[in-house]
């Protein structure tokens, strides 16, 4: 695997870590500006919907600009962004920073996904892609437990300036380490556009927010869930959480490993037994041990998924995939937050805190449901080309030259 990806991992961390690290630090940011919890809640809300509306307007805005630079923009965005976050003097001006940091998130991933996989030889490509995913799933094992920590002990601020500090090694790693790769000849927005009318492509997004969505309708409400169910202190959802993180950490690298032998089977796979799992959370959670055990392997199928899926987003829209590829990433927010919302309301319909594992098993069945649907479509669109192919031969006797 090429240094690139090192740098493009680099940052993927720093990335992963300003999405999540506010989670842990909310009554912290909410005590300093003598905001309710709820309105501090707007940091991370108004950073999920900065991803899904920056992954495609970002990328078209750089539609006429080389990878190589988009990306070192990006990361500038980032670091402002987060710049401004760790100096902001009212609350107002933090949520404008996390808004400008998150524009960058889904265009940097997708199109860092791009030139994670022209790096590489063909059958290496969603072994790439996972290696920049790489970063964003140690930041939930390193980056955010640290940040937390960093930001209780210390202060928030110097969390966010840290995390700046982060995006500015990740764009010299960028700029020393990717080749500078000009975009394709002759692919304009329209081209990126007509990927949206491939029925694969759509289907691939739609899998995304379903089986992506499956892991956090459970992870949202994972601490009401371990204190209240299971019977776990407080202190002890950050190590739930880190034991999440491992599992994603695994199941990134394994998943981009057989996504290059097998993708669809491996998404049959990953998809399906997160459907049993998220169901089996229901009786796990009353254990501490089987719960701990289970919310790892949540981490490890759900991001097991995260390869298959972008590389299938790529194959699918290829010729112009960038645009493909950075919405494909907003499509992870949008299932974040679908299940949040839907795992809310189990559970203010007074289902338990349980019940939002019922709503994750149902969200990854039918993202396995639409992978057998999508295969199915696949070997239906290429049949008739089989035939096509052979019927040459039954015409060459006809073509004699005397």
């Amino acid at each position: 695997m090429p240094l690139a990806l090192l740098a493009l991992a680099i940052g993927a961390f720093g990335i992963g870590t300003t999405e999540f690290v506010i989670m842990g630090l909310l009554p912290e940011v909410a005590g300093d500006y003598g905001v309710s919890i709820p309105t501090a809640g707007f940091l991370v809300t108004g950073y999920a919907l900065g991803v899904m509306l920056g992954a495609p307007l970002m990328t078209v805005l750089g539609t006429k600009v080389s990878r190589k630079r988009m990306l070192m923009l990006l990361m500038g965005l980032f670091i402002v962004g987060n710049l401004l976050s760790a100096v902001a003097p009212a609350f107002s001006v933090m949520l404008i920073g996390r808004v400008i940091a998150s524009l960058a998130h889904g265009a940097f991933f997708g199109i860092g996904s791009v030139v994670a996989a022209d790096l590489v030889a063909p059958d290496k490509k969603a072994g790439a892609i996972a290696m920049m995913f790489t970063g964003l799933t140690v930041a939930n094992v390193v980056g955010v437990p640290l940040g937390t920590l960093v930001g209780q002990s210390v202060g928030w601020r110097v969390t966010f300036g840290i995390v700046a500090a982060l995006g500015v090694v990740g764009l010299a790693g960028i700029a020393r380490l990717v080749p500078d790769m000009p975009r394709p000849e002759g692919v304009r927005l329209r081209h990126e556009l007509a990927a949206f009318k491939n029925a694969q492509v759509l289907l691939a997004m739609a899998m995304t927010v379903l089986g992506f969505g499956g892991v956090f309708a459970a992870i949202t409400y994972i601490a009401p869930m371990m204190t209240h169910v299971t019977g776990f202190a407080d202190g002890s959802v950050t190590w739930l959480l880190v034991l999440f993180g491992l599992g994603m950490v695994g199941g990134n690298l394994v998943g981009g490993r057989y996504a290059d032998r097998a993708l669809m089977p491996m998404l049959y796979v990953s998809l399906g037994v997160l459907a049993v799992v998220l169901a089996l959370f229901t009786l796990t959670a009353h254990n501490k041990v089987l719960a701990a055990v289970t919310i790892a392997l949540i981490g490890a199928l759900g991001f097991a998924t995260v390869p298959p899926l972008q590389k299938r987003v790529l194959d699918q829209a290829h010729g112009a995939p960038t645009l493909a590829s950075a919405v494909n990433i907003g499509a992870f927010n949008l299932g974040n937050a679908l299940s949040a919302w839907l795992g809310g309301l189990v559970i203010a319909a007074g289902l338990g805190y349980t019940a939002p594992n019922w709503v994750g098993a149902a969200l990854a069945a039918a993202a396995l449901v639409l992978a057998l649907v999508s295969a199915a479509l696949e070997r239906r669109d290429s049949a008739p080309s089989a035939v096509v192919a052979g019927s040459p031969s039954v015409e060459r006797p006809a073509a004699v030259h005397h």
